[in-house]
């Protein structure tokens, strides 16, 4: 995600260990938290609880789904609707599967491409996971350069 907004010039600032927190709703703190574009400088830096009544929610939320498929595909999905998150991806580490969702005014329908970041298709990032039990970092993230310039070119 962060390579692919860099390499398309896309201001991002993603947060980890920040709990997002609105009156009346249960406050979450997703595994990553991404704003975008006119957002990326939204949140002060430092911030460690994001008040949604003052500052806009996320553009796009990550979680891991280590063993927590089923709670984040139902019920933090629900929670990311309800808190008005622009993009929802969840990571099924154990079958290297991105399940996306753009969230919408009356839920969240399922994705195969960004639609806050243009062009980044799941399955690109699909391939990057399973080649990343193959090869170290590094290598994952040339090769995932290298399928994103060739998107551009």
């Amino acid at each position: 995600m962060t390579l692919f907004a860099a390499l398309k010039g896309i201001p991002a600032t993603g947060l980890d260990t920040t709990t997002f927190r609105k009156t009346g709703v249960q406050d979450c703190q997703p595994d990553v938290a991404y704003y975008l574009r006119e957002s990326a400088q939204t949140i002060p830096a430092g911030t460690r609880i994001v008040n949604l009544d003052r500052y806009p929610a996320p553009d796009l939320v990550i979680e891991i789904a280590k063993t927590s498929l089923l709670d984040d595909l139902g019920t933090k999905r629900s929670l990311y609707e309800e808190l008005s998150v622009t993009e929802y991806w969840v990571v099924d580490v154990q079958n290297a599967q991105i399940i996306a969702y753009a969230i919408e005014e009356q839920g969240s329908k399922r994705i195969q491409e960004s639609q806050v970041l243009p062009g980044l298709a799941m399955s690109t990032l699909e391939e990057a996971l399973r080649r990343s039990r193959e090869m170290n970092q590094s290598q994952v993230g040339a090769w995932l350069l290298s399928q994103f310039q060739q998107k551009q070119g």
